[in-house]
């Protein structure tokens, strides 16, 4: 049977408000981007306003706790002439942040230097080897960014070495904060600002600001930073984030930072957009602290150099592309290292030889393919430097503050942080958190859920409706790009391009079709026809050839179309194998004959052994029958036959392995554990709907 890789377990499909639409559109909203907006809970133009506001008021920076204790030993120190240390973060945001602040400080005539810590040799935050560098140069105050809030022993030694220590940060906050002159984060809980959504270098443009005393002055200065530290943080696009994205979008369409020019042109790009943020020049300006070589995305954004520009745009590339080959070879060790046949909870791995600047990229991947929170540990001797990524909301902060105990440091944030641990505490961690992440599922929470804003026929599907959808821009977190669903479309034929990493679909509906590419379709686990009917997420995109403007579709998951309902629901069958089942379950998810043998035909016809996930697997199933089935009642008719001998079933990830018992002759499919459990909860009155036989009768 072939496979059809599923991403998303669970499709969430919005229906936009027909009144909504209507009024939307009566203000001049195009017909697709008024349906968007309905389904997003946009009802009138005064709410699409709002919602797409990029000229929000920025709120005061003194609002912020701690921010004029901040700005006034800042400008003493200024006064003073003191030697002023930036101390940042080697991520994008904290690069943007130091830069920021660095080059505001010079600006306005501080004596200052900016340190961004060795990811390898010192590891995130503050640490005493820095500490102890800054102050035999001469240092009397430090102040950082993106960094510091949980530095509780980092803060003591800078007062014990005479240095005064101001910190920024936007992370979240342990119950204690560190001895400082000033600690200033929206994080908290005596906070004043209105919003904890800013990114590090919001931070630090709101500090810059209550420093200079003119906001607009700081924006039109440093847009272009902000924007890139805001998107690369993945910070929600709403409010003021809203506003820095698109003014700095704008700068950096003429940007006059000879690094971003270089990066930008390097890269091959033209409009910059949130989206070419992230995946083209963020991953390039991250690999300078992934790879070991900071100081060359400070000389990005502080050379004034364009010979200095061009070469260190060209280094990026290319540690980039270094970073790459070491990110494909840990990835394939760790999931070498995986136990075969088991769908965790949680992953916890750990080894010497991983490049700890490079398993978080790791660790993002492997959580979402195997749809679980991952935590890839770099050993050295006794202990271990673990970066991890959440999956489906599980809070990994919360879980790592509730592990604390066997931590020797952690910190970040609900989706994505980092820690210290002893090597003899790993596998006791990895009992803990795998405990806690099973906790946090058993309930049913979806592990992989696609929002989609709404289905739409092929025929709105034109170059003006789709570009009508630029209103939505800048996209990003919380203001996605649109994802649409078109349904019961037939794969007319297909194609590998770039090198075979991307599939090209060309789709047809009734007398009309489109193009689409499917990005990173590996064609070893995705396996379409032509002339299979399929169902199609995906955001609208505009391309242009020769002059001439098309619209095609890229691709987000593909699934079979159905026929008839299929119901996702899981929660009963969950039910069922906790033990936890009800009479009501129990007659919901009981088959009868008819049911039994619909499946039953389906397996035995498409061979004697399938891999698939059991939404994907019903769905063909609903199709080929033209009959409704629930895949918690598909599940429960496997269970069935695996009681009695007819099948074996092992769960592989997101996959279910179905092998087919050969040989065996009729079962009495009410010998099965399953179906007695299920008959038991009926009332003794009841008609059993299935007693005896085989499936195939």
């Amino acid at each position: 049977m072939d496979v059809l890789n599923v991403k998303y377990g669970t499709w969430n499909v919005r229906e936009p408000d027909v009144a909504a639409v209507n009024a939307l559109a009566s203000h001049g909203y195009a017909p697709l981007a008024a349906m968007v907006l309905s389904a997003r809970g946009i009802r009138d133009a005064q709410q699409a306003r709002q919602y797409l506001a990029c000229d929000a008021p920025l709120p005061d920076p003194f609002l912020m706790t701690d921010m004029d204790l901040a700005a006034g030993r800042i400008g003493l120190a200024m006064a003073l002439g003191e030697k002023i240390a930036v101390f940042g973060d080697y991520d994008v945001d904290g690069i943007t942040a130091t830069c920021l602040l660095t080059d505001f400080l010079r600006r306005h005539g501080a004596d200052v230097v900016s340190y961004i810590p060795g990811r390898l040799e010192e590891g995130y935050g503050l640490n005493p080897i820095a500490l102890r560098q800054l102050a035999n140069g001469g240092v009397k105050l430090i102040v950082t960014v993106d960094c510091g809030i949980t530095a509780i022993e980092e803060a003591r030694l800078c007062k014990e070495l005479g240095m005064d220590l101001v910190i920024t940060d936007h992370h979240e906050c342990k119950e204690k904060l560190p001895e400082a002159v000033a600690v200033v984060d929206p994080h908290r809980p005596d906070g004043g600002y209105p919003t904890k959504i800013l990114s590090g270098v919001g931070v630090a443009f709101k500090l810059a600001s209550a420093l200079c005393g003119d906001q607009e002055e700081i924006l039109r200065d440093y847009a272009d930073m902000v924007c890139i530290g805001t998107v690369a943080d993945v910070m929600p696009l709403q409010g003021e984030n809203r506003v820095f994205v698109s003014r700095g979008l704008e700068a950096l369409a003429n940007t006059q930072r000879p690094g971003l020019a270089a990066l930008i042109s390097e890269c091959g790009q033209g409009t910059v957009t949130a989206s070419t943020i992230g995946f083209m020049l963020a991953p390039r300006i991250n690999a300078a602290g992934r790879m070991g070589q900071i100081d060359l995305a400070l000389d990005l954004f502080l050379t004034n150099d364009p010979a200095v520009a061009v070469q260190t745009a060209r280094k990026l590339c290319e540690l980039n592309r270094q970073r790459q080959a070491v990110e494909s070879e840990i990835y394939a060790q760790a999931v070498s290292m995986l136990p075969p046949g088991q769908s965790p909870e949680a992953i916890v791995l750990a080894d010497e030889g991983w490049h700890q600047g490079v398993v978080g990229i790791v660790a993002s991947r492997i959580a979402e393919e195997y749809a679980c929170p991952t935590f890839l540990i770099c050993l050295d001797g006794e202990h271990g430097k673990a970066s991890s990524r959440s999956h489906a909301g599980f809070n990994l902060f919360a879980s790592l503050t509730a592990l604390s105990p066997l931590l020797e440091s952690y910190g970040g944030h609900e989706l994505a942080a980092g820690f210290t641990i002893s090597r003899e505490n790993i596998p006791e961690f990895q009992k803990q958190i795998t405990q806690l992440a099973a906790r946090y599922y058993e309930n049913g929470v979806p592990r992989t859920a696609l929002e989609i804003d709404c289905a739409i026929p092929m025929n709105l599907l034109t170059l003006p409706n789709a570009q009508s959808l630029d209103v939505l821009e800048p996209c990003g977190n919380c203001c996605p790009k649109p994802v649409l669903l078109m349904q019961a479309l037939t794969v007319e034929r297909m194609s590998m391009v770039g090198g075979g990493r991307h599939m090209r679909l060309r789709l047809r509906q009734g007398h009309q079709a489109v193009n689409a590419i499917y990005f990173s379709a590996d064609p070893r686990e995705t396996s379409l026809r032509p002339g299979d009917v399929v169902d199609v997420a995906f955001t609208p995109q505009i391309n242009e050839y020769r002059g001439e403007k098309n619209v095609q579709m890229n691709v987000l998951d593909i699934r079979p179309s159905c026929s008839a309902e299929c119901p996702e629901d899981m929660s009963g069958y969950l039910a069922l194998r906790s033990g936890e089942l009800t009479a009501q379950i129990a007659a919901s998810l009981l088959p009868d004959r008819a049911t039994l043998a619909m499946v039953w035909r389906y397996l035995s016809a498409a061979g004697p052994e399938c891999e698939e996930s059991p939404l994907c697997l019903c769905r063909k199933i609903v199709r080929w029958s033209g009959r409704p089935l629930a895949v918690g009642q598909l599940m429960t008719c496997l269970d069935i036959f695996q009681d009695v001998g007819l099948l074996q079933t092992q769960r592989q990830h997101r996959f279910l392995l179905i092998r087919l018992t050969p040989g065996t002759g009729k079962a009495d499919l009410n010998s099965s554990a399953t179906m007695q459990r299920l008959l038991n909860q009926q009332p003794p009155d009841s008609s059993i709907p299935c007693q005896t036989g085989h499936p195939k009768e």
